[in-house]
């Protein structure tokens, strides 16, 4: 007499439901993840440092399922900061569109460097904080 035993195709375990992999005959947790959005760079910059500096937050959120909320506003927060901050930078440094059509690699230059302050305050206040 061979009987087999069927296993049953969901179970709930200590408040969490688990569903039946048929391939591994194993039970995962049955999760449902909110809707994932896109993550920019600042939105990796600060995935990278929560998961080097911070682990305990990277951990709870990844359990909570926050982290891709929290990534996504984020990215979008210093994206904003920084198109906030290129114009009022440009017009204290004396970067103007007559310095663009005059001396393009002078102007290219100063905003380079204009971009690179900004996102250092950007990076200290909002990513590795």
């Amino acid at each position: 007499m061979n009987e087999t035993m069927t296993l049953p195709e969901t179970m709930t375990e200590n408040g969490i439901k688990y569903r039946l992999d048929a391939t591994t005959q194993t039970y995962l947790p049955d999760w449902e993840l909110p809707e994932q959005k896109l993550i920019g760079k600042y939105g990796l910059l600060r995935l990278d440092y929560l998961k080097k500096h911070r682990k305990a937050t990277y951990q709870a959120m990844l359990l909570k399922g926050t982290l891709n909320a929290h990534l996504s506003e984020t990215d979008e927060t210093a994206n904003f900061r920084l198109n906030e901050m290129m114009p009022r930078l440009a017009q204290s440094a004396g970067v103007t569109e007559k310095l663009k059509a005059e001396n393009q690699m002078k102007w290219v230059g100063l905003m380079n460097t204009l971009k690179a302050q900004a996102e250092e305050i950007i990076l200290s206040e909002l990513i590795y904080s």
